[in-house]
């Protein structure tokens, strides 16, 4: 008898089992049905500005001043993200000698141009931890002695254009609205639940917390060996674009990067140094843009969607070459920390758009200016 109610209870939850799955099934389905129909071209070529937008920005600004302060180092302060750098080094950005007339735009319009830059490599968290934790990978550069006039008019003698990416093609936040909740959720502590702002299913942003998890990746062998992408949409003369940065090896001598200790805090630096400092071998790059095609699902305020190289494929605008040299010396890495690198740091011709870039325009300059002012005075 006893022996029958456990066939018979094994049977039930067996069924119960298959029943559970079938729903998930059909749930997955139904959603991923849901969520193509709502993410399907056109798509507007156009900024759309919500009404409250500047008050969320205001909001955001204080709440990004606030991780500086709590992430304060001694008496340093550092960045409110991409707080650890590996490096920053100097670097050459080659237009190609044989563009495509209607890529030439803005710091691309003359091909076979070499421009003089820096770039910046670094981990994406607020507080510098050690490189083996999962987190995301960024690249600035900085194209020095740039003619013409700056986007920002406090900035016009700059001279320069900014390129700023991280190395994920879209974002764990759409917009300026989801942005502020996230980032006040992480300044009081809170991570996955930053996702979860309420009890109510609607508001979870469970999908966005994929992308999050799926940003913070094991760290790469090396900065040089990830490819890096600008998540939010900028202009390309009269298109919209988003740009990449991706590892070109054929273009350098061949390299193999002795394997690393990756149990050390700094590994990520160690490997940079090794390849550019003690074996004397340049990497290289491709950098790439991808245009808009406003009949696919690309939109310009939605910063968690990734553009689809099906619906338009990258295409390499020039090429970067990262020369041998030294680089991590007591100057060159205090010259390093007092960068300033925004996307709104650069010519009209590659002006950002969209909500996220909107908002960087306002928090980068004030961080920046928080940040060196507070450090000027210790």
């Amino acid at each position: 008898m006893l022996s029958t109610f456990w066939l018979r209870l094994g049977s039930w939850l067996g069924k119960s089992l298959l029943i559970l799955i079938g729903l998930g099934l059909l749930a997955w389905g139904m959603a991923s049905g849901w969520y193509a129909w709502q993410h399907r071209g056109p798509v507007s070529t156009q900024e759309e500005i919500p009404a409250d937008e500047a008050g969320m920005t205001q909001d955001t600004l204080q709440t990004a001043i606030r991780i500086v302060d709590q992430h304060r180092e001694n008496t340093r302060y550092l960045r409110d993200a991409h707080a650890k750098a590996h490096g920053c080094v100097n670097a050459q950005v080659r237009v190609l000698d044989d563009l495509d007339p209607e890529l030439r735009q803005g710091v691309f319009s003359e091909p076979g141009k070499t421009w003089q830059a820096v770039m910046r490599l670094s981990n994406g968290n607020a507080y510098p931890q050690f490189d083996s934790i999962r987190d995301a990978r960024g690249m600035a550069i900085k194209l020095q002695d740039v003619p013409g006039t700056q986007l920002l008019a406090s900035q016009h003698d700059r001279a320069e254009q900014d390129f700023v990416m991280f190395n994920h093609p879209n974002f764990f936040v759409s917009d300026v609205a989801e942005y502020r909740q996230n980032i006040a959720a992480q300044a009081e502590g809170k991570k996955v639940m930053a996702f979860f702002p309420s009890w109510d299913p609607r508001t979870w942003q469970v999908r966005h917390l994929f992308i999050a998890l799926a940003t913070l990746a094991p760290a790469p062998a090396s900065p040089t060996q990830t490819t890096y992408f600008s998540v939010s949409p900028y202009k390309f003369g009269t298109a919209n674009a988003k740009f990449r940065v991706a590892p070109d090896p054929d273009s350098c001598p061949a390299y193999t990067l002795p394997e690393q200790n990756q149990a050390l805090p700094n590994f990520l630096r160690s490997a940079l140094n090794q390849q550019l400092s003690t074996d004397r071998v340049p990497a290289c790059f491709v950098l790439q843009i991808q245009r808009q095609n406003a009949n696919r699902y690309m939109p310009i305020e939605d910063t968690s969607i990734e553009w689809q190289e099906s619906d338009s494929p990258f295409e390499t605008v020039a090429r970067i070459e990262v020369p041998a040299q030294d680089f991590d010396t007591p100057g060159q890495n205090l010259r390093c920390d007092n960068l300033s690198f925004s996307p709104w740091h650069g010519l009209e011709a590659h002006q950002p758009i969209g909500g996220i870039n909107r908002l960087r325009k306002a928090v980068y300059d004030a961080v920046s200016q928080y940040r060196h002012t507070r450090n000027a005075e210790q």
